[in-house]
This record gives C-alpha cells, structure tokens and sequence, in this order.
C-alpha cells in the first residue's frame, strides 16, 4: 500500500515538474517565432499555446511509465490536437458533426483528421490494454471519449485544467494500474494551471486531448466492465450534447 502511494505521488510530481519545465523551455526559445504560438482567446487577449505541448509530453510519458500502449494514445491525441491547433487555426467550424459533414462532401479538414486519428489511437490503447473483445472496444471509445470530453470544457481559462483534477481524483482513490496514469494527469495540469487560469497561456487541442486521453487510459486500466461501460455510454452521449456540453463549461463561474 506504502508502496502504490509512493508511486502514483511520483507519477504526479514528475509530471508536474515536467510539464513546468516544459513550459518555461517552450516560453524562452519560441520555435518557429512567438507569433506562431499565439491566439487571441474570448476575451479578446492575447495568449500563448506552450502549456499544450508542454502539458501533453508530461502526461504522456507518466503515462508511458504504467504501459507504453498508454503512452502512445496520449501522445497520439496530442500530436493529432496539435495538427488542429495548426492547420485549423483559422476554420471556424466546431464539433465532429460539422467536420463530419464536411468529410461527407468531399473535404478533409484538419477536425476530422484529429477525430479519426485520436479515434485510431483510443482503440489501438484499447486493444493493448484489455484483454476480451468487447473490453477492447469499450477502452477504445473510453480513451477517445475522454480527450474529446476535455476538448470540450476548454472554452475559458482554467476550466480543463480544473475537469482533469476533478475527474482524475476517483482515479487516485480506486487505486491499481489506473492511479498513476490519473496522477500523471493531474500533475501535468496542476502544473499549468495558474497560467491557463490567469489568461497566460492556454492548453488547446493539444494539451486538452492529451490530458482527456490520459483521463481515459487511467479509466480503461482500473476499472470492471460495467464501469467501462458506462463511462463508455456516459462519454458518447457528452459528445452527441457537445455545444451543451460546452456552454455549461462557459457559465461556470
């Protein structure tokens, strides 16, 4: 017991330090130019995207420390938000309905290749991590649904950052293979969090599916199948809600 404590309390600290290090590494050396790692937020501000890349290797490689299946598909989600971030810089289209429909037509925009790669990536992880058919599959949509979900609620300063600790902390008190992955998470976003709060920096595509991906590794790798499942269907249904989803994220205070 002394022992797990240990461990998921270093997983959480050495995504932390990781995810601060990057930060401040990313902020000093700027690659490619400041300007193309600033956005104008809601509110009209201008803010920077360190925390997203910075936040997603953190918890990518606590995550890689647990299975390195895990690791890829948080990696992958990141990797595949970071694209988004990037060439969907200035499409104003949102939700996998829209890019869905636009695939249908003929385009391939920049959404619909970050849904179908973090999609790839949730069963890939799910198919590593479980052992039975259906399991794989439910770990597969938990992985996906939960780096969607967070993607979701970032809509205003701190508010993923503050999901990812709220929903990662079940993770640390279920204990087995799941905590550390959920402390991996968790680490990573409490380490960026006064920045993205104070309106500094934000986590976007990148850093949002990256954290949500470790969220749903860390479901996929502690819990039953009826917990599976229903983290599964719960997961689905916020993505079919997604622009409820969203506002209720909004007017949060």
């Amino acid at each position: 017991m002394i022992n797990r404590i240990r461990r998921t309390g270093a997983s959480l600290a050495l995504a932390a330090a990781l995810a601060r290090t990057g930060l401040g590494a990313l902020r000093a050396a700027a690659p490619g130019g400041r300007e193309r790692w600033e956005r104008v937020n809601h509110a009209g501000w201008t803010v920077d995207l360190y925390a997203g890349p910075a936040a997603g290797v953190a918890a990518a490689v606590g995550a890689a420390r647990v299975r390195p299946a895990a690791g890829f598909a948080v990696l992958a989600a990141g990797v595949c938000g970071a694209y988004d971030d990037v060439a969907g810089a200035g499409d104003a289209r949102s939700g996998f309905r829209a890019h869905l429909a636009a695939l249908r037509d003929g385009e391939v925009t920049s959404g619909a290749v970050k849904l179908l790669g973090i999609s790839a990536a949730g069963l890939a992880a799910g198919a590593a991590m479980r052992e039975r058919p259906l399991d794989k599959v439910l770990a597969g949509v938990v992985v996906a649904g939960a780096a969607h979900f967070v993607n979701l609620v970032d809509v205003r300063p701190g508010r993923a950052g503050a999901v990812v600790l709220a929903l990662g902390a079940p993770g640390l008190l279920r204990g087995g293979p799941g905590a550390d992955t959920a402390a991996a998470a968790m680490g990573a976003a409490a380490a960026v969090l006064p920045d993205d709060a104070a309106g500094r920096t934000m986590l976007g595509d990148t850093g949002a599916h990256a954290l949500g991906a470790a969220l749903g590794v860390a479901v996929a790798a502690g819990t039953g199948r009826a917990a599976l499942a229903a983290h599964a269907v719960a997961l689905v249904a916020a993505a079919a809600c997604g622009e409820r989803v969203s506002e209720a994220a909004r007017s949060l205070v």
